[in-house]
């Protein structure tokens, strides 16, 4: 079991903004999960990847493609109180799930 967080790269967040970032997407996922899935996630040591995508298309489609998949998944958009405009789509979170149904839709992305 595993959890995948997505940044976008062309937004430049700062190590802080994008750590916070992440951290909301992983939560709202979370959130999203079935009982059996987060307790399974859990006992496992809550494994987490965090991944980048050039563009807010791409983290779209991203997203749009776990949510055909049934996966839990969250889409943030920040409230701009700092750095970035208010509602600015900054990261997607996918899982916890299954590692290789994670691995399907983000395999081919690269570390943030």
């Amino acid at each position: 079991m595993k959890q995948a967080i997505i940044l976008r790269r062309d937004l430049k967040l700062s190590a802080g903004k994008a750590a916070a970032q992440a951290s909301h997407a992983s939560v709202e996922a979370y959130k999203k999960a079935d009982e059996e899935s987060r307790e399974e996630w859990e006992s496992e040591g809550q494994k987490k990847v965090v991944l980048r995508v050039q563009n807010e298309k791409e983290l779209l489609d991203l997203f749009m493609q776990a949510k055909r998949e049934k996966l839990p998944c969250a889409l943030i958009k920040d409230a701009g109180h700092t750095q970035i405009l208010p509602g600015t789509i900054t990261a997607v979170s996918i899982g916890p799930a299954e590692d290789m149904i994670i691995d399907k839709l983000t395999g081919s992305l690269k570390l943030y």
